[in-house]
């Protein structure tokens, strides 16, 4: 046996796609314009799938600090923390993650993926008990497999599941670490966060949440699901990373709880992993620094998701289940979604292709992601190409008026919902987990 025969079925679906079209493992820009076009093939492209949600990817002063922290301290740490030591800049990001959070401690990765790798994997061990949600990402399940304790897995945003999955486990010794995201990275849902709280605490859990799609997104200041709903006090742990946001690189964990520093030394993908470049951190320091007042930055993002979700909406197309900087069209028909994206691609629009296994419940998806930095018109062309691709494949019935307003479809906002389940009482979340 070969030792790339395992991978066939993986070759033959990468041969199918570019049987149709482009393959999105393949595909090459020829240049970056702005944080919202490209320029692919020779054609002008709209950016819909980047997770640039504040559009500072081409913040000027951000390529200063970068260019400044280049020429002063070099291209590279060439080794991790551990063996080469830091520089200055990590510890001054760490503490600025920990100030911006309104943690005690943070600790810097050098991907979102080895965030979650290394913290998970990390504070979950033999004996324990990992509880995840069945949506979660990739780096969970991965960090799952690092981890020697046992997983069990809870239906998606399910609060009732997960304690009843609890309940189970009260009388056995361990730590129980919940493990959540605040917007699923597929379809753009949020966690019902209040009354994920309410469980962790009847049963004494700890709570990590990985807001990687909701920094720089969610809250008044921009810390995320967590500060929109009111209950960071409630939350042990909280990963992110720098490579949606904060348009670099690079990831953390953030932590009120006591003795956070010894994950250092036991955190295989922190010790293993060489440190983020100077250039790398200087720009996460400055972009991280613009966050919190970046609140017209905010206001328009979700106004232009707004824009976007109802404007596929009314169209006709199956959408996830709430307004989000992630919009994404379900589909069962593996064919029509390879064609409704090459389409869009030929169109002058990008968006990501997502499939099986990588999707919930087995959907075809075109995930889109908005940026603050999207124009309206941006938007409104994006939609009617979606839409006329889209009629033309038989994914939708017939034409449809764009632009319809969020109200008019009665389709409610996370940050609504969210302030909502802020404002609910305690003996609401009470009687929500012994329902």
């Amino acid at each position: 046996m070969a030792i790339f025969d395992k991978f066939q079925p993986l070759s033959d679906v990468h041969d199918q796609l570019k049987s149709v079209g482009q393959s999105p493992s393949s595909l090459q820009f020829d240049e970056i314009i702005s944080p919202t076009e490209a320029v692919l093939n020779g054609r002008r492209t709209i950016l819909l799938g980047t997770n640039n949600y504040l559009g500072l990817t081409f913040d000027q002063t951000s390529i200063d600090k970068g260019i400044e922290a280049l020429r002063e301290q070099g291209t590279g740490t060439t080794g991790s923390r551990i063996a080469n030591g830091s520089y200055d800049g990590h510890k001054a990001l760490e503490n600025e993650l920990a100030e911006f959070y309104g943690m005690h401690d943070a600790i810097l990765y050098s991907t979102g993926y080895m965030a979650n790798l290394g913290a998970i994997g990390t504070l979950a061990g033999r004996g324990d008990y990992l509880l995840i949600d069945a949506d979660s990402h990739a780096s969970i399940h991965d960090a799952c497999k690092l981890s020697d304790a046992e997983v069990i897995r809870f239906r998606h945003n399910d609060p009732v599941n997960l304690a009843k999955k609890l309940e189970r486990l009260a009388d056995k010794p361990g730590e129980k670490l919940i493990v959540i995201e605040s917007i699923y990275s597929m379809l753009g849902d949020t966690s019902p966060l209040k009354e994920m709280i309410a469980v962790k605490n009847k049963y004494g859990a700890s709570l990590l949440i990985d807001e990687a799609h909701s920094l720089g997104v969610m809250g008044a200041t921009g810390r995320g699901l967590c500060e929109l709903a009111g209950v960071e006090k409630d939350i042990d742990f909280v990963t992110g990373t720098f490579s949606k946001s904060i348009g670099t690189i690079g990831g953390f964990l953030v932590s009120n709880v006591p003795g956070l520093d010894i994950v250092r030394l036991a955190s295989r993908p922190y010790m293993f992993t060489a440190s983020l470049p100077p250039s790398v951190v200087a720009t996460a320091r400055q972009a991280l620094s613009r966050v919190a007042g970046a609140t017209v930055e905010r206001t328009r993002l979700w106004d232009n998701a707004t824009q976007l979700y109802a404007g596929l909406k009314n169209a006709g197309f199956d959408l996830g289940p709430q307004v989000s900087p992630i919009v994404a069209i379900r589909m069962q028909d593996p064919g029509k979604a390879v064609a409704l994206w090459n389409g869009l691609l030929d169109a002058g629009v990008y968006t990501n292709l997502a499939l099986p296994p990588a999707t919930p419940s087995g959907w075809f998806l075109l995930r889109s992601s908005i940026s603050a930095a999207h124009t309206s018109q941006q938007i409104a062309l994006a939609v009617e190409l979606c839409a006329k691709i889209g009629r033309e494949l038989g994914l939708i019935p017939c034409p449809a008026t764009v632009g319809a307003s969020v109200e008019m479809m009665n389709v409610a906002s996370p940050r609504k919902v969210a302030k909502q389940e802020a404002e609910k009482s305690s003996d609401e979340d009470e009687t929500a987990v012994q329902a």
